[in-house]
């Protein structure tokens, strides 16, 4: 009688297990199968993915041959499509610029505007982005800082952006830099799409009808550091890196658009990049693109040189799958 008692009372407390863990199952997050399924990844051959193509060390596009993508970004993009389940063969770059990367939309090799699926391109979070229901950033992916460019005989240092009042700047279109320029100085703010373009008005000039001096289309380009830091490498002797000391942080994330699905596994992506110290590609990805920048720009806070803290997103594992340490990010 007492075995059947104790017999009875196990599977009792057996069934009441599987009950529960059913529910949990039936009710918890989704498993990383559903996600790509809810993604639409299952019937997605290729991936296509906005990158920048002008910014040397981050993203930059070859101009013949191949005109393959190279940079910092485009190896988080690569990582990222990894797990995603996308070898490099099954990726597409498209050049996205500034005012493109929030509605989502390349040109690609005919010149047609196409959506991508993803925007690996230096884009910051801010407020009014968060806001944007169109805009679904993943966890941050780096960490860099707002800085200023000049040329190479400007007088003094510029250590805060009051000190461009009166001076003819150029900065990224609809940027924070941009935003930010216009409430603290009162300088000439010229905003362009591509930031070659606001590199190149530093070196661009005419005579003065009168004087016969040289009067420059820009005086100073001001965006993040880990943006301008290549340029300044590329022409070290004409170009000078001015730290402005602002206490904001740049938080350059992927933008998913509105599919929660895809964003979730971007997440996860950086996630395991993170949590996991077998995992290298992103500290592989800093060393060969962004230290090359920092003997150029001696003293400044290009990026940080850790990946960002990168919380486990709300995916449902099984009990036998490898589990990572699990570590409370702090806020910014």
């Amino acid at each position: 009688m007492r075995r059947f008692r104790l017999a009875a009372w196990v599977a009792l407390i057996l069934a009441a297990l599987v009950v529960g863990a059913s529910v949990v199952w039936v009710n918890g997050p989704p498993t990383e199968a559903e996600l790509r399924e809810q993604a639409g990844l299952f019937t997605k051959d290729r991936l296509r993915i906005g990158v920048k193509a002008d910014t040397p060390g981050i993203a930059l596009q070859e101009k013949t041959g191949r005109r393959a993508f190279t940079g910092f970004d485009i190896q988080i993009a690569y990582m990222i499509a990894a797990e995603l389940g996308y070898p490099p063969d099954k990726v597409d770059f498209l050049a996205i610029e500034t005012e493109d990367r929030a509605r989502m939309q390349a040109l690609d090799d005919r010149g047609r505007s196409v959506r991508v699926d993803l925007v690996v391109a230096s884009f910051s979070v801010t407020r009014a982005r968060q806001d944007d229901s169109a805009v679904g950033f993943s966890t941050p992916y780096l960490y860099t800082e707002q800085s200023v460019v000049t040329r190479s005989d400007y007088p003094g240092s510029v250590t805060s952006l009051g000190q461009l009042t009166g001076k003819k700047v150029c900065t990224l279109g609809t940027s924070t830099s941009e935003k930010e320029l216009e409430s603290v100085t009162g300088a000439t703010v010229t905003g362009k799409n591509l930031i070659s373009d606001c590199m190149a008005g530093l070196k661009e000039y005419t005579f003065d009808a009168v004087t016969g001096r040289k009067e420059y289309t820009f005086d100073a380009v001001t965006t993040d550091a880990a943006i301008l830091a290549g340029f300044v490498t590329e022409s070290p002797k004409e170009l000078r890196h001015h730290d402005i000391a602002l206490e904001k942080t740049e938080m350059w994330a992927v933008n998913a658009g509105s599919n929660r699905a895809l964003r979730t596994l971007v997440d996860l992506a950086l996630y395991r990049s993170y949590a996991d110290p077998q995992d290298q590609r992103w500290e592989q990805a800093y060393q060969t693109y962004i230290d090359p920048l920092l003997a150029a720009s001696p003293g400044m806070n290009v990026a940080l040189a850790e990946q960002p803290c990168a919380p486990p997103p709300p995916v449902r594992r099984w009990p036998w799958e490898r589990t990572l340490p699990v570590q409370e990010c702090p806020s910014r």
